[in-house]
C-alpha cells in the first residue's frame, strides 16, 4: 500500500502521520505546490496549522496547488483521511458536506461526543 501524506507550511503532524503510515506500507510527503499525486492507493492530510490558520482554518491550504490533484484522487474513489486541521482543509476544499461553525463560547471545548458509524464498508470503518 502507498500513501501519500500532505504538508503545507506551519504544518507539524505530518513527520507523525508519515511514521504511521510506514508502519503499514510505503509512505511518501507530497509538498503542497505539487500538482501531481503519482501512484497513490492512500492520502492523508494530517493536522497541525496549514499556512498558520491565520484566515480560519484550512481555509487558505484549500487553494494550494495540491489540492485539484486531492479533489480529483477523492473524486475517483480513492481514500482520502483528514485528520484534525486536515478534515478542516478538506471541509474548506468542498470535499466534505457540511459546515464548521464556531462553537457559542468561542473558545476551546473538550468533551466526550458520540460517534456514529453509519458506512461500515470503507476502508477506515470496517473494523467498527
Amino acid at each position: 500500500m502507498r500513501f501519500g501524506v500532505l504538508q503545507f507550511p506551519g504544518s507539524c503532524d505530518e513527520r507523525d502521520a508519515l511514521v504511521a503510515c510506514e508502519r503499514i506500507g510505503e509512505a511518501r510527503l507530497v509538498w503542497h505546490s505539487e500538482r501531481e499525486l503519482g501512484d497513490l492507493d492512500v492520502l492523508v492530510v494530517p493536522g497541525g496549522f496549514s499556512y498558520g490558520d491565520y484566515l480560519r482554518a484550512g481555509a487558505i491550504a484549500r487553494f494550494a496547488p495540491v489540492m485539484d490533484a486531492v479533489r480529483e484522487f477523492g473524486a475517483a474513489g480513492g481514500p482520502v483521511l483528514g485528520i484534525c486541521n486536515g478534515f478542516q482543509v478538506l471541509c474548506e476544499a468542498g470535499m466534505l458536506p457540511g459546515a464548521l461553525l464556531p462553537n457559542e463560547g468561542l473558545r476551546f471545548v473538550c468533551r466526550q461526543v458520540e460517534l456514529e458509524v453509519v458506512n461500515a464498508e470503507t476502508p477506515f470503518t470496517r473494523t467498527l
